[in-house]
């Protein structure tokens, strides 16, 4: 009995004693951010619709609306068609992939309890809204990228070298707001069946008094005033400038950066206070 006492305790002290091996080292968190963003993607590029309305649906736009007003010289500027749709089609997608799609998908992760079940993992929640966040961006950063390549394609439209910081720099700044104001507006969402509609009836009257598809001197001018209070005007606008042949320098427009930063601020706060993981039924 002795004898098998001492030969547990020393096959447990060999036990406790035996190395572990190497340790694991935790992860940073910009690691988990792009892990995140990686698993965001490769559900995107999944979904053969969401490729479909996301990267061709632009260009059917600048195909058809070229091919029915023609491609003629419009605006203040006096660019051809092409040229101005370029940057105002850009516009719309980067606010249909960072605004419109954002919100629905949210809303109806929300609503079926998938936010429920992610918040449940022991990834921070910062985590997975910048992961989504950064999928997001550059999904929208892509498909300017491929407008861009058709529209110098197929119309020859050309974008300054000097203004392509001025591009990239807008399409970020407006992505990342758009982002944020899809978290924002989400609050108010309570049903998944309701998204879609009430995003549409958001955007649509926007797009048309922001100069996307109409140049804004051709509107009235209490609709020009409307229009810049809003950020998609000033997405559009900033847009517009680098695409512009006459510009000189970057084709940074500050001002409308910082009405973008505003309206970021303004959604940040809304998500913060108001945002939840939980289907809207469960907080009422």
């Amino acid at each position: 009995m002795i004898a098998r006492r001492v030969r547990a305790r020393r096959a447990q002290r060999h036990t406790v004693e035996r190395p572990a091996g190497p340790a694991r080292v935790p992860q940073s968190s910009f690691g988990l951010v792009l892990h995140q963003a990686r698993y965001d993607l490769r559900s995107f590029v999944r979904n053969r619709q969401a490729r479909f309305f996301t990267f061709i649906l632009p260009i059917i736009f600048l195909v058809i609306f070229v091919g029915v007003f023609g491609n003629h010289r419009v605006g203040p500027e006096q660019v051809k068609a092409s040229t101005y749709y370029v940057p105002g089609i850009s516009a719309l997608a980067i606010i249909a992939v960072s605004f419109v799609n954002l919100t629905i998908t949210i809303t109806a992760q929300r609503e079926t309890g998938v936010l429920k079940r992610r918040r449940a993992t022991p990834v921070p929640a910062w985590v997975l809204i910048g992961g989504r966040t950064l999928s997001t961006v550059t999904v929208a950063l892509l498909v300017m990228a491929g407008l861009l390549a058709f529209g110098r394609i197929a119309y020859d439209v050309r974008l300054p070298t000097s203004t392509i910081p001025g591009v990239l720099i807008t399409g970020l700044v407006g992505s990342i707001t758009f982002c944020i104001l899809a978290y924002a507006l989400s609050t108010v969402i309570e049903s998944a069946d309701a998204a879609q509609p009430m995003v549409q009836a958001i955007v649509l009257p926007l797009y048309f008094i922001s100069g996307i598809f109409v140049p804004n001197p051709n509107l009235p001018n209490w609709l020009q005033d409307v229009a810049r209070f809003f950020p998609v005007y000033h997405l559009a606008d900033g847009l517009h400038h680098a695409y512009d042949p006459s510009v000189r320098g970057s084709g940074i427009v500050l001002s409308d950066l910082a009405v973008l930063g505003l309206w970021a601020l303004a959604g940040l706060i809304v998500a913060l206070r108001r945002f939840s993981w939980l289907p809207a039924a469960a907080t009422n």
